[in-house]
């Protein structure tokens, strides 16, 4: 199977930037802005997305020989390691359905680091770096959807809060150079935007795009979601939709998030 680009794996850590101040004056935790010392923060995700056209290898809609679906729960774990370094971990199970393929299986593991190379009170750059261990597939000779057996990941991230204490919105941006062993090597971008509409609701726009380095694979997806933070939780419901790329499912769906910190 072919990954669903922009879908289940275009993001990275792109989806960490949602949860900034929240409209609250609390300092951001997520994204491009590291934990503080001592502090962590879990992320159960939940991923179901459908297609029944693919982009072509020029870049046209195309029937699919029949619908394909693909889902993946996922739960990522950040720890403060000290004012600068944030440790970064993250597990998924997977599974997918075509014409050709039935497949359900434990997705890539990953473990990184973020460094904070720059902050002031409004914006911040870091830059993250991280391995992953290819999944096993439920399917034989079937791996995980999008990952190689060992896959390194080098990450650029900037952002910039607007307003006092960002209650203004923010926005940001994150360029990744994918090392994928068995696969092409992939280059990626991730977009954030996002608007407090009241205390302790925002609204998020994103932008997931990439292209395999084999001249195949490429992908652009855009999403929009709510969160709402209740205390040390936050909830986030979001609807994802593919609208360019190559050789890839013109797929769309529900993004559901759970987010606890400690």
């Amino acid at each position: 199977m072919r990954p669903l680009g922009g879908g289940l794996r275009g993001g990275g850590i792109g989806l960490l930037a949602g949860l900034t101040l929240l409209a609250t004056g609390q300092p951001a935790c997520a994204g491009a802005w590291n934990l503080p010392k001592g502090q962590g923060q879990a992320i159960l995700k939940y991923e179901s997305i459908r297609a029944d056209e693919a982009f072509s290898p020029d870049g046209d809609r195309v029937n699919l020989p029949g619908d394909r679906r693909d889902s993946a729960a996922s739960l990522l774990v950040e720890y403060g390691l000290d004012e600068r370094f944030t440790l970064q971990m993250k597990g998924e199970w997977q599974g997918g359905r075509d014409a050709f393929v039935d497949y359900q299986g434990r997705g890539p593991l990953e473990i990184g680091v973020r460094w904070q190379a720059y902050r002031d009170a409004r914006n911040v750059a870091a830059v993250y770096v991280g391995y992953a261990h290819g999944g096993e597939g439920r399917n034989a000779g079937y791996a995980a959807p999008g990952a190689g057996d060992h896959d390194w990941e080098a990450r650029l991230l900037a952002a910039r809060n607007f307003g006092v204490d960002g209650r203004g919105g923010f926005i940001e941006a994150q360029a990744a150079r994918r090392w994928r062993s068995g696969l092409p090597d992939e280059t990626r971008l991730d977009l954030t935007a996002g608007a407090p509409l009241s205390p302790g609701w925002m609204l998020l726009g994103q932008a997931y795009a990439g292209a395999a380095d084999d001249g195949g694979a490429r992908w652009l997806s855009l999403e929009t979601s709510v969160v709402r933070r209740l205390g040390d939780w936050s909830l986030q419901a979001g609807w994802r939709t593919a609208v360019a790329g190559r050789e890839t499912p013109a797929g769309q769906g529900p993004v559901i998030g759970i987010w606890r910190r400690f």
